[in-house]
């Protein structure tokens, strides 16, 4: 194997900032809080939310990221824009009345909800990824305890993923030196030829990657590479504190 396919794991140059120095176990957990606190904000209170997107342009803001990358990463939610568009006019009564059209006010209300907790989800989870390392991540999962396997899976999920491209950008070159070009629905059957083809390479050279592993004496965990750091807690949980107050004043009016 090349040793030319790792990058996706390698620590990238993330900027420096306040966010980026702290530990990578320290942010997930923090994002994590967020998230619950997030969700357990009650939908009609609105105001809450615009609290909890301050607290996400703030951790924007000390992160160093351009808010045009932020705003890019929100197609990650569109299947739960559209989602959230189609419940006011799937839901129950009560009915309001907008431009002579007929829209259930819990659906409304939903749809809000999901539109609203899906958005600050995908900020917050993209705050995290500008500032931390792929690789430092997974290290900060390890050391929280996660199933040392998961870890695994994902790192090599991550570590393959250009793998697979590559298989599939040749496979693609080799169809198309075949004068074969099929860009309609009935020439279907060369584009599952090729999804089959690459699951079976893609497969193969998983288990050829397994047993070279297991000949290097893999025992399921993966190789520490990074000394354990400090961790500063107490600065960092005062962002998803912050969310959580917002929250529980939310659920108490």
């Amino acid at each position: 194997m090349s040793g030319g396919h790792g990058h996706a794991v390698r620590a990238g140059a993330v900027p420096a900032s306040v966010v980026s120095r702290l530990d990578a176990g320290v942010k997930v957990v923090c994002l994590v809080a967020f998230l619950f606190a997030v969700v357990a904000t009650p939908a009609r209170q609105v105001w809450a939310f615009g609290a909890h997107l301050g607290l996400v342009v703030l951790a924007v803001v000390l992160a160093r990221m351009p808010f045009g990358a932020l705003l890019r990463r929100l197609a990650l939610e569109v299947p739960f824009v559209a989602f959230a568009l189609a419940l006011p006019f799937l839901g129950r009564a009560p009915f309001h009345t907008v431009l002579g059209v007929e829209l259930s006010v819990p659906g409304l209300w939903a749809g809000w909800s999901i539109m609203a907790k899906a958005t600050l989800g995908v900020l917050a989870t993209a705050v995290l990824a500008w500032s931390t390392a792929v690789a430092e991540i997974l290290v900060g999962l390890e050391e929280l305890r996660m199933p040392a396997s998961l870890v695994a899976i994902a790192a090599f999920m991550l570590r393959y993923l250009d793998v697979v491209a590559g298989e599939l950008r040749r496979l693609q070159l080799a169809r198309l030196s075949r004068a074969d070009d099929p860009r309609w629905i009935w020439q279907g059957r060369a584009v599952a030829a090729t999804a089959g083809s690459l699951f079976v390479r893609s497969f193969e050279r998983g288990e050829r990657v397994h047993q070279a592993m297991l000949a290097r004496g893999f025992d399921g965990r993966m190789p520490v590479t990074t000394a354990p750091t400090a961790r500063r807690w107490w600065p960092a949980l005062a962002w998803p504190g912050a969310a959580w107050a917002v929250a529980a004043v939310a659920m108490a009016r």
